[in-house]
């Protein structure tokens, strides 16, 4: 899922590599761009230009995709150059107003489609997950399946705990790890998503559980930074320590 990226002109400066020519459309452009090599032994000037040019370019290509670089680089120039605008300032700021909407149209759509796309692999995913060995169904929804049994004492919702997950995607994606961080996480487990505040409670200090977590009892029809609406989840989590 794309990120919505206010459109502005500061974020289409972004897509600028160089003013020396970021097009291959254009014979003189090309051959300007070809004559133009940044090495550490180039001059600081063209090196600031460059550095410039291309961080902002990756940090914000995500905001116009189909970004025309011909005319970009002739509006930058243009610009830069202190020339009259081919445009009124008026018809600027309609312009880029417009496609922003048809953008935010667009990702709301897209979002619209994931959601609905989403919604029915979970429910496929969680109807044959429920048959395997060994995984249990709440009233909820939710499923669990014990990897190793704890013998300490089990959380109230509102207590604090200590433990390491990895939560994945059911494609297998992993979007969050204690593990890959290297150190456990310690929260009060009533404020977390649903399906980690029921399933925790299940779990005794020192269990390890496998929780396969509805989207209405996890991010919903909203979502998180890389988890798209409507997305099930499945976390392993080991409870170290009730607070």
């Amino acid at each position: 899922m794309k990120k919505i990226t206010t459109l502005s002109v500061s974020v289409l400066a972004g897509a600028v590599l160089l003013a020396t020519g970021c097009s291959t459309n254009n014979g003189n452009q090309e051959a300007a761009a070809q004559s133009v090599s940044i090495t550490e032994q180039s001059s600081a000037n063209e090196k600031v230009g460059y550095s410039l040019g291309y961080m902002m370019a990756e940090g914000n290509k995500e905001a116009v995709q189909d970004l025309d670089l011909d005319t970009f680089e002739q509006g930058f120039r243009d610009g830069y150059e202190g020339k009259d605008s081919a445009l009124t300032q008026e018809q600027m700021e309609e312009v880029l107003m417009a496609y922003q909407k048809e953008q935010e149209e667009k990702f709301v759509a897209d979002m619209q489609s994931a959601a609905e796309e989403n919604k029915a692999e979970g429910e496929a995913f969680l109807a044959e997950n429920a048959k395997k060995e060994g995984v249990k169904v709440t009233d909820s929804g939710l499923q669990y399946k014990v990897l190793t049994p704890g013998t300490g004492k089990s959380p109230k919702a509102t207590d604090v705990v200590v433990v390491n997950y990895e939560g994945k995607l059911i494609d297998g994606t992993i979007f969050d790890s204690s593990y890959e961080r290297g150190e456990p996480i310690e929260f009060p487990l009533n404020q977390v998503i649903a399906g980690w505040t029921e399933g925790l409670q299940l779990m005794q200090e020192g269990a390890k559980y496998e929780l396969y977590i509805p989207s209405d009892i996890a991010y919903g029809e909203v979502g998180v930074e890389g988890i798209e609406p409507n997305s099930t989840l499945i976390f392993t989590v080991e409870l170290l320590e009730v607070k």
